[in-house]
């Protein structure tokens, strides 16, 4: 059973967020999470106008979990896909919602992330996730409202998890690379790695500031493809540790 969560960066208000709870319980998923949300939502989301909106799903508003930031709200997760509306060129390429649930149902624990109401989210916060998925939407109006956003998203996870409760024997695309007893990392893990690996390349001089975030993208997507497991992953902080004090030792 997928253990999904629905993660919003810095939501404005809490109409909006009451009507994500509502479109999520629709498509029965329960696990609500709000990063820096841009409201007092211990007090807003027991609003009149909030649980309206909400309707029947106002357990989601009163469980949501608050986080300060978007590291916090993916621990624990093996993978992440990120909405965007546009992106700058980069490593990695949009997916379509098809083909990017579809890859991240593949995991037992994992996140799709929203970004702000107003211009969605930062190049660093998306390289906390490894996938990004756009929804395909008019050229004449591209902007989608974020419960909108949301609902589609759940939509097609719907129907993939339909699909998989009809044709159990039907093996996924984008999910064959994937063994199903590897022990697949969590984000945290492979953040706390990313940031050790920047370290040692900024402290040998592979890495200089200005080119930092450009070249640790393109590592990033480069391990990100290998679907590192949690052993693989402390094996590589190992090796760092060990890089580390060697270059303390001949300093």
């Amino acid at each position: 059973m997928l253990d999904l969560r629905i993660v919003l960066v810095e939501p404005a208000g809490a109409l909006n967020v009451g009507a994500v709870a509502r479109v999520m319980k629709n498509m029965g998923l329960s696990q609500l999470w709000l990063v820096n949300p841009q409201f007092d939502f211990q007090t807003d989301r027991f609003s009149e106008a909030a649980q309206n909106m909400a309707v029947h799903a106002q357990d989601l508003l009163d469980t949501a979990h608050i986080v300060p930031d978007l590291p916090t709200a993916l621990a624990g997760c093996q993978r992440a896909i990120a909405t965007a509306g546009r992106i700058d060129e980069g490593e990695t390429q949009p997916l379509s919602p098809s083909a990017g649930l579809t890859w991240l149902i593949a995991v037992e624990t994992a996140a799709i992330v929203f970004g702000r109401e107003d211009r969605g989210l930062s190049n660093t916060e998306l390289q906390y996730c490894q996938q990004i998925m756009r929804i395909p939407v008019s050229d004449d109006y591209p902007s989608l409202n974020l419960a909108q956003a949301v609902g589609i998203c759940c939509y097609q996870l719907r129907l993939l998890s339909q699909a998989s409760i009809d044709r159990p024997d039907l093996e996924l695309p984008l999910t064959q690379n994937l063994k199903a007893d590897l022990d697949l990392a969590s984000i945290d893990m492979t953040e706390a790695y990313y940031e050790n690996l920047q370290e040692i390349l900024l402290k040998i001089g592979y890495l200089y500031p200005h080119t930092t975030f450009h070249r640790m993208e393109k590592l990033r997507h480069l391990f990100n493809k290998a679907n590192l497991s949690a052993a693989e992953v402390k094996m590589l902080r190992g090796i760092l540790r060990q890089i580390n004090w060697a270059i303390s030792r001949n300093s």
